[in-house]
């Protein structure tokens, strides 16, 4: 399925309550059309704390059809939801998505890396600290030396 198809057949569902599951979702916006996925973003990042975590507040309503999408979106949009009042509109893809590297650092790419990277001499970092003060300390023994002849 194409990205662009998918995404106006999602609606997205913002200010939803912390009490508000999948369930819920599912069965007030499962009146406009066939439902294929409900989403609900967990805030928890750390695997280990999954089981108590809590969502961040919105929800993507995947439907069958666009026109069941939009149906979902004139219906519910600035409508009660648990004692919230909702925000529903066409879901949008995240920015950067279709880049294919778009989850990897930007430093891992080898065009960054030629453009940018300086030999570690000229860097300003440790290694080229220690470089320089070797050279300065030559430097400066080979002055001593003239000076004492």
């Amino acid at each position: 399925m194409e990205q662009g198809t998918k995404s106006k057949k999602t609606v997205f569902v913002g200010g939803i309550s912390d009490d508000t599951d999948e369930t819920a979702i599912y069965q007030s916006f499962s009146t406009f059309g066939e439902i294929v996925q409900v989403q609900l973003p967990s805030a928890v990042t750390n695997q280990s704390q999954q089981s108590q975590a809590k969502h961040r507040g919105f929800a993507f309503v995947t439907y069958g059809s666009s026109s069941d999408a939009q149906d979902a979106i004139d219906n519910m949009d600035m409508n009660e939801l648990q004692g919230r009042v909702i925000k529903v509109n066409l879901a949008r893809p995240m920015k950067g998505q279709l880049e294919a590297s778009s989850n990897r650092a930007i430093w891992e790419s080898e065009e960054w890396l030629q453009q940018h990277v300086k030999p570690l001499a000229q860097s300003g970092g440790v290694q080229g600290r220690i470089a320089q003060q070797g050279e300065q300390e030559d430097t400066q023994n080979k002055s001593d030396e003239d000076m004492e002849e």
